[in-house]
């Protein structure tokens, strides 16, 4: 018996290339922000309290979009693999501990509860989530 070209299943492109975009922004973002803008803005010259400013306004903004984006992701996931690949598959263990570490932080800053080195921890731990996601395959990807 012969296969026939539709009776191959091929992975979705649209979800590898969604998967990818996504990835690339959140996590990009994360470690351009922490890592290149605000360092850059200290050595320019500005006063500390205003690169602590900037680093307010914007860090919650970013940790939102990478909550949004890492919620994609598992969509995607969850998609290509079922639910039991959101559980069983290191790349749903990091995205779920990337939004529950955005989620965490987000109460944080609502007002939740308080916690002195939680905003840094929770955002740096987002970051190498993030690295370590990079270093696997997208889904549907694997050879």
């Amino acid at each position: 018996m012969s296969k026939s070209a539709t009776s191959d299943r091929q992975p979705a492109r649209a979800g590898i290339i969604t998967w990818q975009l996504a990835q690339t922004f959140w996590v990009g973002g994360l470690w351009l922000l922490q890592f290149l803008v605000l360092p850059a803005l200290g050595r320019v010259g500005l006063a500390p309290l205003l690169v602590d400013e900037i680093a307010g306004s914007l860090k919650p903004l970013l940790v939102g979009f990478a909550a949004f984006c890492s919620a994609l992701q598992a969509l995607v996931l969850v998609q290509v693999m079922g639910l039991r690949g959101l559980w069983r598959d290191v790349r749903g263990q990091l995205l779920l501990i990337v939004m529950m570490l955005a989620g965490s932080l987000l109460l944080m800053r609502a007002g939740w509860f308080e916690s002195l080195y939680w905003a840094s921890f929770s955002f740096l731990a987002m970051a190498l989530c993030g690295l370590m996601l990079v270093l696997q395959p997208a889904p549907g990807r694997e050879y």
